[in-house]
């Protein structure tokens, strides 16, 4: 990951500053003698000071952030590369509950040159700039870097409208009449042609009765047809409906941002969190989550929410939600999954070549989620996905720290 340039006192400055900051340390402490000593250095010093230990990737993030070149090509380059190594993570180091040393670090790096950057070029590297604006958010820069604008596409929540009336339609009944003809000798006839009018009367009758029974054939034929073709019909949607019954789309999973979270007042394996997706009262919702999380944590973090699931009391407790969490196999690490910070409160997640409306809520003697979770899991780099297709957002993929996970 190193990028070629010469080594920048000022930077190493602001890296010290930073990383004071994020460590609650006073950077005076340090900046005094920062130009006599390497960065590497300085940050064992800072460690040493916060009581906290050396970790190699951040040595590697901090190579990265020492050498990130001066040249704006050059550093355009280098960022295109570091957008690419966030498309499938949301920071750079750890599960994004807390930035890490690697984040901010880098972070003061590149700050200059992205805070020029215009809209286009902004664009082009979608990754990078929704990890920088959830870096200055979460660490609260202002008095270091000054704020980057970033310009975030709009999002407009669905409008669930009345369902359209599905109009029965009777069967149409198709009445076979079988009209006698009768035919009548004209007055006229005289006696010696009688015979022959008899005889053309009962080759007429023959001629009709033979026709209706060719239509009955025929229709015999017709209906055995149909019926056929009405079983494999039915065969097929039969199939449809099942796949239906597995689909994703049956749940509606929207982002959610958890505004304060506690302990279950009596339940010491659940914490209780109400959680915003854009409607107009925050959701409460029960999570199986107090053995895995803190709930200071989980305030302000973003999560990925079933909505439509039958709300119920969990421990007299009302949830009106799920939290998806990623479980490593023998359950000892769980975690949220993690929409990434450029991600619009509210908005449906979606899955590439699935469509499909969300249940209203899902029926649970239909046992739909049981269906439906087998096949969610996170994959080797941590996205979160259905069959292997990620759970997508406007700003990019749902993931986790834990690979290979099933995601409950």
């Amino acid at each position: 990951m190193a990028a070629n340039g010469s080594k920048n006192p000022t930077r190493k400055q602001l890296i010290v500053s930073i990383l004071c900051k994020h460590l609650s340390l006073d950077h005076k402490d340090f900046s005094s003698n920062a130009a006599e000593k390497d960065i590497k250095t300085l940050y064992s010093d800072i460690l040493k000071s916060s009581g906290k230990s050396s970790n190699d990737e951040v040595m590697k993030w901090m190579e990265f952030a020492e050498s990130f070149p001066a040249d704006s090509k050059a550093c355009f380059d280098v960022l295109i590369k570091l957008n690419e190594e966030l498309a499938t993570k949301s920071v750079l180091l750890g599960n994004g509950l807390r930035t890490s040393e690697a984040d901010v670090i880098v972070f003061s790096a590149v700050h200059s040159f992205v805070v020029g950057l215009a809209n286009l070029d902004q664009g082009k590297m979608p990754h990078v700039m929704r990890w920088m604006d959830y870096i200055q958010s979460k660490e609260a820069l202002g008095d270091l870097f000054g704020k980057i604008s970033l310009e975030k596409p709009g999002f407009e929540p669905p409008l669930h409208g009345a369902k359209s009336a599905v109009d029965s339609n009777a069967k149409k009944t198709v009445q076979s009449t079988n009209n006698a003809e009768k035919s009548e000798v004209p007055s006229n006839l005289k006696s010696g042609d009688a015979k022959k009018g008899d005889t053309a009367l009962q080759e007429k009758k023959k001629s009709v009765e033979t026709e209706a029974v060719d239509k009955d054939k025929t229709k015999k034929a017709v209906g055995a047809k149909e019926a056929g073709q009405e079983k494999k019909k039915s065969s097929e949607t039969a199939a449809v409906d099942k796949d239906k019954e597995l689909s994703v789309s049956l749940l509606n999973i929207q982002v959610g941002l958890i505004r304060k979270a506690w302990k279950h007042p009596s339940a010491d394996s659940l914490l209780v969190e109400e959680i915003d997706v854009g409607e107009a009262k925050l959701r409460q919702v029960v999570s199986g989550l107090a053995k895995y999380c803190n709930p200071d944590d989980l305030t302000n973090r973003r999560v990925a929410l079933i909505t439509n699931v039958k709300p119920g009391k969990l421990r007299d407790v009302m949830s009106e939600g799920l939290v998806l969490c990623a479980s490593n196999e023998d359950h000892t690490n769980v975690e949220p999954l993690l929409p990434p910070e450029g991600a619009k409160i509210g908005e449906r997640i979606s899955f590439s070549g699935i469509d499909g409306k969300p249940e209203d809520v899902l029926n649970p003697k239909k046992k739909q989620l049981e269906k439906i979770t087998p096949n969610l899991f996170t994959d080797d780099k941590g996205v979160a996905t259905f069959k292997g297709i990620p759970f997508m957002t406007s700003a990019g993929p749902c993931t986790s720290s834990i690979p290979k996970a099933s995601i409950k």
